[in-house]
């Protein structure tokens, strides 16, 4: 592991921080906190923290001796001097003097004592961090540390390792009874450079924030060397002989007990190797360091790997399987609960993480960040678990410490304070997503929770959109089978899965019907009804593979049932959509697919340009703005409006077959 500290960046972030009148050694804390968290080998998502022991003035203008930590929610890697509140110095040291005290206790405590009351929540290993006397401390889950302390004789490897440099430091749960051990092991041998904590990670301190860091890197470089004298390097991986494609979804489905979940897969060589290799169950019998279980419980779901042509058998196995973790998991809490002095809220049975060998492994969560989350977790488990064999037998903690940490009274606080959006957990899908009416429903979409795939022929337009609200593009021609095909493919690989399509993409043609060439009859229809077609198509494979129901949004037109003078071309495809919606109603009500069109007309777009718009006003001996707002209303519709009509018949739980008209007011293309 190379250091990446650096003078010159250093004293930029000081000069950066000064005219926010940030002290140095607090600038100074915020640079190696990112250096930190900016490695995956030794920070992941909210994995680690750091402190600095300092003095700053309170409200009265009094110096006050304080200790700035990392606050809940702040991610090392971005971390602001607004992430490491502090928090009074003195009065967190005086409670070394106790023999016990509660998590709750603690955390009232510590906010308790904090400068600014609505700083953050300081780190629950805060009082690890003041009860040392260094200046700096940094505290990492480094991967190479994991793969020395998760063996049957972890303890003996570390000292082989580190010598009398590192005090070590028996498994211990986060909180006050660990900050004690950790101040003995550091009374025992003030010399130390840091700690081992058995099973859980490493902490390093030092009089400056370049000192604690360099410590840092130098105790895992030795934990890497350690390592390197096994280690074998990883063979690429044979292609699946599935995609993970046409098992997202069915997995997607199993784990539905714990409501809609998004799914992240992984595919890489070292997930191959560990999914793919001898003894898995043992293997990944309980995660590499404790607070892995609060995202990915204790251990994962696996299922026999995938064979082709035989997904309906690969589908009846892993329902099996899924029956039976949840069975396990139930039993895990009922055997451990009834140990506990005041009786846990049990959370939901269903898996976290699915590994398939032959093809991956799956991160599943409430969200696509969620489900990143535990992928991310769960590659770093079959990263250090397989560096550990390498020399020696990977051991978790113990299946007890395991649920105590699962269930910590500080996670189980949470549990019901969180409120979801009308949409969150669904995955929906929007052709033509780059403009206009597609990009304004996307934003509707994203707005109200879903994880959105912005489909569109424009990749770069579809980047730009997806980057605008979070969401991700997929290049997708709908005139094309194969790009269709490849798009959803990657829709369900890349979320799992796919509840809503809104079928948008089209584009208008004119002519008068009755001289009109063939070709460009045939060039709208291939766009504005096969286009909806190979989506609906493509959407409802994946919908009926989950087995979760799901909703198709058709885009028809004004035009499907009042057409216009010369507009027969687009008219025509407009019309047999519309009817193509209902026959979807019909033919997939049964497997709690819906299908709704909306109805919308005189939309700024492209396909209602401004030059268009211009003509058609002017033909009509009106302004642009009296032509756009000629409705009964006298108010012009927007793509906004349109999009709005989309997410209401998404959440319109009974209701299929359906025109929902958003023009402003035309009894002309009313429905009978």
């Amino acid at each position: 592991m190379q250091s990446l500290y650096s003078a010159r960046d250093a004293a930029s972030t000081v000069a950066r921080y000064e005219a926010e009148d940030v002290p140095e050694d607090i600038a100074l804390r915020v640079y190696t906190t990112r250096l930190l968290g900016g490695d995956p080998r030794l920070v992941l998502h909210g994995g680690g923290n750091t402190s600095v022991k300092t003095a700053v003035p309170d409200m009265l203008g009094q110096s006050v001796d304080v200790l700035c930590v990392k606050g809940s929610g702040w991610d090392m890697a971005r971390i602001e001097p607004s992430g490491l509140p502090a928090v009074r110095l003195e009065p967190l040291r005086r409670l070394a003097t106790l023999d016990r005290l509660g998590d709750e206790e603690m955390v009232a405590y510590q906010r308790g004592n904090l400068l600014d009351p609505q700083a953050p929540n300081p780190s629950t290993e805060t009082l690890l961090h003041a009860f040392l006397p260094h200046r700096f401390v940094d505290h990492t889950h480094a991967d190479a540390v994991l793969a020395l302390t998760d063996q049957p004789d972890g303890e003996a490897i570390c000292r082989e390792v580190y010598g009398g440099t590192m005090g070590l430091v028996p498994y211990v749960m986060p909180g006050f009874q660990l900050a004690r051990a950790c101040a003995a092991a550091h009374a025992a041998d003030p010399s130390i450079e840091g700690l081992i904590l058995l099973k859980h990670g490493i902490f390093t301190f030092g009089e400056t924030a370049e000192e604690a860091y360099e410590r840092m890197i130098s105790a895992v470089s030795r934990a890497e060397a350690r390592l390197e004298r096994r280690t074998t390097s990883v063979r690429p991986a044979a292609p699946p002989e599935v995609p993970a494609a046409a098992v997202a979804p069915i997995l997607r489905g199993l784990a539905s007990g714990a409501g809609r979940l998004v799914l992240d897969f992984r595919g890489g060589d070292e997930v191959r190797a560990f999914v793919d290799g001898e003894e898995l169950e043992r293997r990944a019998s309980g995660p590499v360091t404790p607070d892995h279980a609060i995202r990915t419980k204790p251990t994962p779901l696996i299922l026999p790997a995938p064979q082709p042509g035989t997904l309906d058998r690969f589908e009846r196995d892993a329902k099996a399987s899924a029956a039976a973790f949840v069975r396990g998991y139930e039993a895990y809490f009922e055997r451990n609960n009834a140990r506990q002095e005041e009786p846990k809220r049990a959370l939901d049975p269903y898996p976290r993480v699915i590994l398939v060998p032959g093809l991956g492994l799956f991160g599943l969560g409430n969200s696509a960040k969620a489900a990143a989350v535990a992928a991310d977790l769960a590659e770093t488990t079959a990263r250090v678990v397989t560096a550990a064999e390498s020399f020696g037998r990977f051991e978790s903690i113990p299946e007890a410490d395991i649920f105590d940490v699962e269930y910590w009274s500080l996670e189980q606080a949470k549990l019901g304070k969180t409120s979801e959006k009308a949409l969150s957990r669904r995955i929906v899908a929007v052709t033509g997503g780059a403009s206009g009416i597609g990009r304004a429903t996307a934003a509707a979409f994203s707005r109200e929770g879903a994880e959105v795939a912005i489909l569109d022929r424009d990749r770069e337009a579809a980047d730009g959109a997806a980057d605008a609200i979070g969401a991700r593009a997929f290049a997708c021609d709908v005139t094309d089978p194969d790009s269709v095909a490849a798009a959803f493919d990657a829709v369900a690989e890349s979320f799992g899965g796919l509840d809503i399509l809104v079928s948008n993409a089209g584009a208008a043609w004119q002519g008068k019907i009755g001289e009109v060439d063939e070709e460009t009859i045939r060039e709208s229809f291939e766009l504005n009804f096969y286009g909806h077609q190979r989506a609906a198509q493509a959407a409802v494979r994946i919908m009926r593979a989950q087995g979760l129901g799901g909703v198709l949004l058709f885009n028809t037109s004004k035009q499907a049932v009042n057409p216009g003078p010369d507009f027969g071309p687009y008219g025509l495809p407009k019309a047999a959509t519309l009817f193509l919606m209902r026959q979807y109603a019909l033919d997939h009500g049964a497997e709690g697919i819906r299908a709704n069109a909306v109805n919308a007309d005189r939309i700024r777009s492209g396909l209602l340009t401004p030059s268009m718009i211009e003509k058609r006003a002017r033909a009509r001996g009106l302004s642009t703005e009296e032509y756009m707002a000629g409705n009964l209303l006298g108010r012009e519709v927007t793509a906004e409006d349109a999009a709005r009509a989309f997410v209401d018949l998404a959440l319109a739980e009974k209701t299929t077959g359906a025109v929902l008209t958003v023009d402003g007011g035309n009894i002309a293309a009313a429905l009978r």
